[in-house]
């Protein structure tokens, strides 16, 4: 399993289509996973650190399981069939382990919320995982060029913007 943590949530001008993008904690390793605009919602709203005033449905999750005694302990993306992805939320219900099948993007929001470490398996990064090829003769970069580096150098991803206001796009609907 490798740790990872949600870089951002992005939107194709072209399509509409929203992606969050997962970033290794200990390396270069990126995962591009496709979501609906509600979930991408969800995702970048708890990311600004942005409130609502009443619970959403993920809020509304992460304190029904927390009211009736289980503990977070991590979500995993567990696997890739046929182009799709899943992912399963990890719960100490008592001392008992429990997993629960879910969608990648509702555990995410959720793990955004609950501060839960966000696992993919590493046959999942294998296949579907990008890494930024470093060429060992260039000089170190800052993190403002390597994240451009990595949006410059996807082919598949060249219409992403290179930084989206996230709150505001979704406020204009």
């Amino acid at each position: 399993m490798v740790e990872m943590t949600v870089e951002s949530v992005r939107m194709n001008l072209a399509t509409q289509q929203r992606v969050v993008i997962l970033k290794a904690t200990k390396q270069e390793r990126y995962l591009f996973i496709w979501i609906a605009h509600p979930e991408a919602y969800a995702i970048a709203v708890e990311l600004q650190g942005a409130t609502s005033p009443r619970p959403q449905t993920h809020d509304l999750l992460k304190n029904v399981i927390s009211e009736l005694g289980a503990k977070f302990v991590s979500i995993i993306i567990s696997d890739l069939i046929d182009e799709v992805f899943y992912a399963r939320i990890v719960l100490d219900v008592d001392g008992r382990h429990v997993e629960i099948d879910s969608r990648p993007s509702d555990a995410i929001a959720l793990a955004v919320r609950a501060r839960t470490p966000i696992f993919v398996d590493e046959s999942v990064l294998e296949r579907a995982g990008m890494t930024l090829e470093q060429n060992e003769d260039q000089p170190q970069r800052s993190k403002v060029e390597q994240r451009r580096e990595i949006v410059d150098n996807l082919d598949a991803y060249r219409d992403f913007i290179n930084s989206l206001d996230v709150l505001d796009e979704f406020g204009q609907d």
